[in-house]
């Protein structure tokens, strides 16, 4: 029965991109003279060589952990979108460990990548703690902790780090001992194996172990999983925290493996892009991984369908907001049909 459900839901997801695809196609008509050549870029730009193929793969990275992180919170149904601010304090920390830390190989880049998840669990700490001890609101507080997190890490980077030989408000320049390792040409680089991993070990945490049944049932029934012996507080509190740890480490992986130097200024925008992951991917960890790799693949195939066509590559964005309108209207109505059938159920015992 529940691979059954499983195999219904992915249908649904496919059918829900289907009609994305079609809209998007009727908006193509409306921007350009020649849909079809538009079209037939935006399906197939991503593959038409290998260096695009290896940026589709490249940019599934930082949103396969920052989705992952997004759907492990939404499994608890705790509405935490501080992703974005603890993916930049992540980055931070990292920026900072590959700078200080000695020249080593191998356990250079580990105790990067290690510091990054630290400072995105300690920025995940604050709205994780007022939601535990005073059922404060996770979303107001989370939303206020990303631009904290962003102008905090502005200033001490522009005050503490800036390298002044570069025009541009950048960091100084990683040792190679912290960059991650190139895989192929076109800078494929391991993070993808690592994003890949840590997707499945979640999965397999979720859905195989106590921790990830307690987890589940938290996010099914808070009031059962209390009255049963689960200690509710302590799930929400440290899922928000391994939440934390994993946007951190997509900011220290995404910074090492293709900058190697701090150089956002600006909100980079995975954290909210992950929302969007989750929300394809059912808050599934093991669905995540497709979710990811075709966000990045519709984003760049719309960049060279703008390259070759000359039509704004915003396009990718409608499709994304007509995903999340279907997915969540389909969501929403069966939040009424359930509501219905436990209002007739509760009538019928009346009755009986």
């Amino acid at each position: 029965m529940k691979k059954k459900l499983t195999v219904i839901e992915t249908l649904r997801v496919i059918l829900t991109v289907v009609l994305a695809f079609a809209i998007g196609y009727i908006f193509l008509t409306l921007a350009t003279d020649n849909p079809e050549e538009a079209f037939r870029w935006f399906l197939t730009g991503s593959f038409s060589s290998q260096r695009r193929f290896v940026e589709v793969l490249n940019n599934s990275v930082p949103l396969m952990l920052t989705g992952l992180a997004i759907s492990i919170v939404f499994q608890t149904k705790i509405f935490n979108i501080g992703a974005e601010g603890q993916f930049f304090f992540g980055a931070f920390g990292a920026m900072v460990a590959a700078l200080s830390f000695p020249k080593i190989p191998f356990f250079h880049v580990v105790f990067t990548l290690i510091t990054s998840s630290i400072f995105g669990a300690m920025w995940a700490f604050i709205p994780a703690a007022i939601k535990s001890k005073w059922r404060a609101s996770e979303l107001v507080s989370s939303l206020m902790m990303n631009y904290i997190s962003y102008y905090l890490v502005i200033y001490l980077v522009n005050n503490y780090f800036r390298d002044r030989s570069v025009g541009a408000l950048v960091s100084y320049k990683f040792p190679e001992t912290a960059w991650l390792a190139v895989l192929s040409r076109y800078r494929l680089n391991s993070g993808f194996l690592i994003a890949i991993a840590i997707c499945v070990l979640t999965g397999l945490m979720i859905f195989n172990t106590r921790y990830g049944y307690e987890i589940r049932v938290v996010g099914a029934n808070k009031k059962f999983s209390f009255y049963s012996g689960i200690k509710t507080t302590n799930v929400i509190f440290w899922v928000q925290i391994f939440s934390g740890a994993l946007s951190g480490l997509a900011g220290g992986i995404e910074i090492s493996a293709m900058y190697r130097r701090f150089v956002w200024q600006s909100l980079p925008g995975y954290g909210f892009d992950g929302i969007i992951v989750a929300i394809l991917a059912r808050n599934n960890p093991f669905l995540v991984i497709p979710a990811a790799l075709f966000i990045a693949y519709m984003r760049i195939g719309a960049s060279v369908m703008g390259r070759m066509t000359g039509v704004a590559p915003e396009i990718v964005v409608v499709l994304q907001g007509i995903m999340i309108l279907l997915i969540t209207a389909e969501a929403l109505l069966f939040s009424f049909k359930r509501k219905i059938i436990e209002k007739e159920s509760i009538k019928d015992e009346r009755f009986s």
